[in-house]
């Protein structure tokens, strides 16, 4: 008897102790991620009735929280809701939060390690938690410009300001109104969440950080960038450019959109196969280079990598081992090669800031209630691309697109552009992608953007990047540079 009590005390203990260490690991280790997630009711209850920071553009809240006569006591509003939405999110007592609201959740609500002694005051003071302001690098003018250029199309754009990384604007569209799943009157919460995610449309998703796309044409940019780097091209280079280029291990050509060769002759410049947005030319460029070249020059401006960790943006791609055929489709933007708009936007900033890929972000600031500052984000290097005289050639490749070949509509009066035009098409039987991509002014860049229209019902040719996509990127960089 006693043998089997001292066993039963002894299991005991041991699951005392394992309970301790457990609650001790949670409260040492896990009290963070605990209270952050979406689905901790009891956190949650208790958050959706602080007094929630701003989100701020300048001065100009686009997420604020207001006193209300409910069981809660503030409501989450959003002033411009569906203009940024992809940027802000949500903040919902259902559905929990998404963009700038989940990502700084602690900050907003004031729960965070570094707000420590501002709560510390609070409690002193009797007064209730305050969450802090987050200021955004947001440029209202730019924003606006690309929110009205995409209505009425799917599509998105992303601006960034080439020396810095900072994000000038970042639209998706369709979009929808972030009031509606904020709202304390539930039902009508529920009945909006269901509408918005059985929307064929998609507006919840956010098209241009966290969806992936072919880049189609755009990506010459970088195949360009890779030959010029290798030693073995230099602008004035000539480059295979038929209307059709046989390619090994199969019977299918790789073939110009126009199906003739390149600007009326077999052999082109690099310059001019930029300009004219030539397949072959790229696609022997690429053959020539070889997979690992190409990869190699994605990956330094950015591909393979998540950026914009505000956003939760996803990672662009390069395929990993394809054979010559997809390595000749990869060099032309087509295959396997996926990527955000927000790339497209870094390949473009990259070339701009002499080959320097700053990396991109959108918290600017993030201050207490009395205008405390808390953190400020530093501009940071992420990869040097390609030389200052390689992106000088290619600025001078791009300006040509711009002023003689496909990227004619991004022309603005007065200041000299560098672009380049982009479709893809993934099936057949669908629309292709409308891309551009472009800096301004080329002598000095304030603002380099990218445009990516779904669904463009134009013919399949790089002109369709510039009828559609171009004059948007284009009233983007006047906002910037205040045109």
């Amino acid at each position: 008897m006693n043998s089997a009590i001292r066993r039963l005390a002894v299991a005991a203990i041991i699951l005392m102790l394992a309970l301790m260490a457990n609650s001790t690991y949670l409260q040492a280790f896990r009290a963070n991620e605990l209270n952050g997630r979406n689905d901790n009711r009891r956190v949650r209850d208790a958050q959706f009735s602080v007094d929630r920071g701003p989100i701020l553009i300048g001065s100009t809240p686009i997420a604020q929280s207001k006193p209300v006569d409910d069981r809660f006591d503030f409501q989450r509003t959003y002033p411009v809701g569906p203009e940024y939405a992809p940027v802000t999110g949500y903040y919902s007592f259902l559905y929990g939060r998404l963009g700038i609201e989940l990502s700084q959740n602690s900050q907003l609500n004031g729960s965070d390690p570094s707000l420590a002694f501002r709560r510390v005051v609070d409690v002193i003071t009797n007064r209730k938690q305050q969450g802090a302001s987050v200021s955004l690098t947001l440029n209202a003018r730019a924003q606006i410009a690309a929110y009205r250029g995409l209505a009425g199309k799917k599509g998105a754009a992303v601006a960034i300001e080439p020396k810095t990384g900072k994000i000038l604007a970042l639209v998706s569209r369709p979009s929808y109104d972030p009031n509606d799943l904020a709202g304390h009157d539930l039902e009508k919460v529920g009945a909006a969440w269901k509408r918005l995610t059985e929307d064929d449309n998609k507006p919840m998703s956010n098209r241009a950080a966290r969806e992936l796309y072919p880049p189609g044409s755009t990506f010459k940019l970088v195949t360009a960038a890779a030959a010029l780097s290798s030693g073995k091209y230099n602008p004035q280079s000539q480059v295979r450019s038929p209307a059709q280029l046989e390619l090994p291990q199969t019977t299918v050509p790789l073939v110009n959109e126009n199906r003739q060769n390149c600007g009326g002759s077999d052999n082109a410049t690099l310059t001019v196969a930029l300009r004219l947005s030539c397949n072959t030319a790229f696609g022997s460029v690429g053959l020539e280079l070889g997979a690992d070249a190409l990869r190699e020059q994605a990956e330094k401006f950015g591909f393979g990598e998540r950026q914009l960790p505000e956003l939760g943006a996803v990672a662009s791609q390069f395929p990993a081992d394809p054979n010559p055929p997809q390595v000749a489709q990869s060099a032309i933007g087509q295959f396997d090669v996926q990527a955000t708009p927000l790339q497209m936007a870094m390949v473009a900033a990259g070339i701009a800031n002499k080959g320097d890929v700053m990396k991109p972000y959108l918290v600017q600031s993030v201050k207490t209630a009395d205008l405390k500052t808390v953190s400020e984000t530093k501009p940071e290097s992420l990869h040097q691309a390609v030389t200052p005289e390689v992106a000088a050639q290619l600025t001078q490749m791009m300006v040509d697109v711009v002023e003689n070949g496909t990227g004619k509509p991004g022309r603005i009066n007065g200041v000299q552009v560098a672009g380049k035009t982009g479709t893809a098409q993934t099936a057949k039987d669908r629309p292709p992608f409308a891309w551009f991509t472009a800096f301004a002014p080329a002598n000095d860049p304030q603002v380099a953007v990218a445009v990516m229209i779904e669904d463009a019902n134009v013919p399949r040719d790089d002109i369709a990047g510039g009828r559609l996509a171009a004059p948007i990127a284009k009233d983007v960089m006047e906002a910037v540079i205040g045109r």
